[in-house]
């Protein structure tokens, strides 16, 4: 965990004067701006993708990463055509929302009734191989009813509903996996306040989801 945020931060730093850059441009109405953002921060939203994805077992199931990427990216150019963003943390909590926001969309797609996932459960055939030497997949009728899709998707709608403050801790906390000290630092404040919305945040998704969470 520690190596994978200090590895966020080397990345950071070393994307964020170019975003920044990219940004005043955008500001001044250079037409190229938002492509050059989304190609600098492309790398870790890709990043963001592979591990918010994991919080998502219905879309998990049924969705790659590079799929999830693809849609995200196009959501976060045109959230950049509208919006004026001043440093480049905002971009990447942008970035984080609109991933977030791609995934519930897939997680209600995949939750409808007539949807795949909703009739069908797809296995491994046991010692069963392709031409390619790959597992043989089947697909059984009706998905075990014992799955918690519907509250895993309730849950992350929960998160969706917290206040920008409290959603940001919750974010970096749950999906990024980030130490309390390293948020404090990121967002400018004392981990005392950091663990206060961490609190805060768990027991408003609580009440929202009636005290039921997923496991």
């Amino acid at each position: 965990m520690g190596e994978r945020v200090e590895a966020d931060r080397a990345e950071d730093d070393a994307t964020g004067p170019l975003v920044a850059l990219w940004l005043e441009r955008h500001a001044a109405g250079d037409p190229h701006a938002r492509g050059a953002i989304l190609e600098i921060v492309s790398g870790r939203l890709r990043t963001l993708a592979h591990r918010m994805l994991a919080g998502f077992p219905r879309v998990r199931r049924w969705e790659e990463t590079d799929d999830v990427f693809q849609n995200a990216a196009l959501r976060l150019h045109r959230t950049l055509g509208h919006m004026h963003l001043t440093d480049p943390r905002s971009v990447l909590a942008l970035a984080a929302t609109e991933l977030r926001r791609e995934l519930l969309d897939l997680a209600r797609k995949h939750a409808g009734p007539l949807s795949e996932a909703a009739n069908h459960a797809t296995n491994v055939v046991p010692g069963g191989r392709d031409d390619a030497g790959a597992p043989r997949l089947h697909v059984d009728q009706a998905a075990s009813a014992d799955e918690p899709l519907d509250r895993w998707t309730a849950f992350h709608e929960a998160v969706e509903s917290l206040d920008p403050e409290r959603r940001e801790v919750f974010h970096m906390v749950w999906y990024l996996g980030c130490d309390q000290r390293t948020i404090a630092a990121a967002l400018g404040c004392s981990t005392r306040t950091v663990k206060t919305r961490w609190r805060e945040a768990r027991e408003a998704v609580r009440r929202r989801l009636a005290d039921d969470p997923p496991e």
